[in-house]
C-alpha cells in the first residue's frame, strides 16, 4: 500500500475512517467502475489505488457515504465530509466538464491563488525596501540596485540547481533543471499530426565522475523523445510549466480542447502541428518558438488534462491485462477441477453435443 503521492511525492495522510484503505485524507471513489483515488491535497493530483486493495475500501466508502449527513451531491458527483475529518467524493455518471471541475479545478485554482501570493507577496517587500529602507537609513538609495540584483542571482541559483526528473524510454529517468524548462521544445518530425512523429526535446544533465562538488550537474545534453516516451515526459513537465494555475473557465475552457480532440496522441500531435506551421510561416512568436511554454495557457493545461488521463488509462489498461492473465489461469484450474472427475462416457456426450451445436451454429450461418 502506497502512503506518498505518485506525483509530488507528498505523504498522502492518513484516515481511521475507511479500515480496508487507511490512507489520505480526500478519498474518490466510483462504485459502478471499481475505481478508487487518493487525492493528495499538497498538489491535487489523483492517485489510483492498486486493484487489490480497492475493493473492500469502495464498499466501506459507499456506506460511509451514503451514512453521513453533511453531504452535497448531485446525480453525477457527491461530496461528503465525515465526521473523523475524511472526505468522500463519489463519482457517479458525470459529464466530463462536470468531472474535470472536481478534478482539476482544485489544482489549477491553488496554483493560481498561490501565484498571486508569492507575487504580491515579493512586489511589497520590493516596495518596502524602495520606501521605507531608505528613509530610515537602513539602505542608501544606491544600494537598492545591488539587492535587487543579489535577488535576482539567488533566484537563478535556485533554479540551475534544482532538478525535475521525467520518465525516460525503457525504465529509469532523466533530469533536467528547473532553468532550462523554456528550451524543451515540442515538434513535428513529419508532416501529418501523428503521435508517432512527436518529438520532445529537452536539456538533460548527468552527473560526471571524474568531477566532484556543485560542477557535478554540468554536464548536460540534449535528448529527443518520441511517440509514447514524449508524451509520457510532457505530462512530467506541464505541472511546472502551468504552475501558474488557471481559472474556472480556463478549466471549462481547456476541457472543450481535450473533447475537440478525442484523445491525447491526437491533441499533443496537433499542437505540435499548430508550432511547426507557427515556425514554418514565421508568425513571430518570441524566442524558442517551438517551446513547449509557447504553447497557449489554456491549450497547455489541456494537455497536462489530457497527459494525466493517458497515464491514468495506461495503468488501468495493465491492470486488464493482469485480470486477463488470472482469468485464463483461473479457467484452465477451473477446466482441470471440471474434467477430473467425469467418466469416460459423460465426456464422450459432451463432446457429441459440442459438435452438434457447433453443426448447428454453421448451418443457420
Amino acid at each position: 500500500m502506497y502512503r506518498a503521492c505518485l506525483f509530488c511525492n507528498a505523504d498522502l495522510g492518513r484516515n481511521e475512517a475507511v479500515e480496508h484503505f487507511p490512507v489520505g485524507r480526500r478519498l474518490a471513489f466510483d462504485a459502478s467502475r471499481g475505481r478508487l483515488w487518493v487525492v493528495c491535497r499538497r498538489c491535487e493530483r489523483w492517485n489510483l489505488t492498486p486493484l487489490e486493495e480497492r475493493w473492500e475500501a469502495i464498499e466501506e466508502c459507499e456506506r460511509a457515504f451514503r451514512g453521513t449527513r453533511l453531504r452535497v451531491s448531485t446525480d453525477e458527483i457527491g461530496l461528503a465530509r465525515l465526521r473523523e475529518g475524511l472526505e468522500l467524493v463519489r463519482i457517479g455518471e458525470p459529464q466530463r466538464p462536470e468531472l474535470a471541475a472536481w478534478r482539476y479545478g482544485d489544482q489549477f485554482g491553488r496554483r493560481r491563488r498561490r501565484q498571486f501570493l508569492i507575487g504580491g507577496g515579493v512586489a511589497a517587500l520590493a516596495g518596502a525596501v524602495l520606501i521605507v529602507g531608505p528613509g530610515l537609513g537602513l539602505i542608501g538609495a544606491g544600494a537598492v540596485s545591488p539587492l535587487v540584483n543579489l535577488g535576482n542571482a539567488l533566484v537563478q541559483g535556485y533554479r540551475s540547481k534544482k532538478l525535475i526528473a521525467v520518465p525516460a524510454p525503457g525504465g529509469g529517468v532523466l533530469r533536467t533543471r528547473l532553468a532550462d524548462l523554456d528550451r524543451v521544445k515540442l515538434e513535428l518530425a513529419g508532416g501529418a499530426a501523428r503521435l508517432d512523429d512527436v518529438r520532445l526535446t529537452l536539456p538533460v544533465v548527468s552527473a560526471n565522475p571524474a568531477r566532484t562538488g556543485w560542477r557535478r550537474h554540468r554536464e548536460r545534453e540534449t535528448r529527443v523523445l518520441d511517440g509514447d516516451a514524449a508524451l509520457r515526459a510532457a505530462g512530467a513537465l506541464l505541472p511546472l510549466i502551468n504552475r501558474s494555475g488557471g481559472s474556472t473557465s480556463d478549466v471549462q475552457r481547456a476541457v472543450s480542447i481535450v473533447e475537440d480532440a478525442g484523445s491525447a496522441e491526437r491533441l499533443f500531435a496537433s499542437t505540435a502541428l499548430e508550432l511547426q506551421s507557427r515556425v514554418n510561416t514565421g508568425v513571430r512568436a518570441g524566442r524558442r518558438p517551438s517551446s513547449l511554454k509557447r504553447v497557449p495557457h489554456v491549450t497547455r493545461l489541456a494537455l497536462e488534462m489530457a497527459a494525466h488521463e493517458e497515464s491514468e488509462r495506461r495503468a488501468l489498461e495493465g491492470e486488464l491485462y493482469l485480470l486477463e492473465e488470472a482469468w485464463r489461469e483461473a479457467e484452465d484450474v477451473a477446466a482441470i477441477a471440471d474434467d477430473m472427475f467425469l467418466p469416460a462416457s459423460i465426456e464422450a456426450d459432451l463432446a457429441r453435443l459440442r459438435a452438434s451445436a457447433a453443426a448447428a451454429r454453421a448451418d443457420a450461418r
